[in-house]
Parts: C-alpha cells; structure tokens; sequence
C-alpha cells in the first residue's frame, strides 16, 4: 500500500474540505475554536501536512455543515479514475 499523505485522493480531500470550510464562511481559527483545537492543527490539515482519521472527518463534516458521503464520493472517484489508467 502507498503511503496516502499527499496522495491524489488525500489532496482531493483536503480540497474538499477547504472549500467548505470558505462556503461556510469559517476561517481556520473559527474552525479550531469550534472543534476545540489549535489553528496550527487546522492549517496542517488543509496544507496537506497531516493526516485526517474517520472520526476527525466526521467531526469536521458535522462542524462546517457538510455531508461526509458527498465529500467521499468525490473521492472515490479520485481512486477510480487511477484505477482505470492500470
């Protein structure tokens, strides 16, 4: 298995995210603030730095107010326009 830091789907995602985050008009401090971390760690997130765990995911989706399965879809289907070039 490849390592998934920066990987094509894990840059989709972070995109995702981002994006999101700026259509709910959040800055990364409101982020931070309403999921109890540090800027620091959210500005990891979105540049791709550090990983994000299912949970984490969740949690992110429920804050910024988007649905997780939509976000995921779209990943996916990263995976499997790769999938296809084989």
């Amino acid at each position: 298995m490849q390592k998934t830091l920066r990987s094509p789907r894990h840059v989709r995602l972070v995109q995702l995210i981002v994006d999101k985050r700026k259509e709910a008009g959040m800055s990364q401090a409101d982020l931070a603030k309403a999921i109890n971390r540090y800027q620091s760690v959210v500005a990891a997130i979105e540049s791709g730095g550090r990983r994000i765990d299912v949970v984490e995911f969740l949690d992110l989706a429920e804050t910024i107010g988007f649905d997780p399965h939509e976000i995921l879809s779209e990943v996916v289907a990263v995976r499997n326009a790769k999938s296809k070039h084989r």
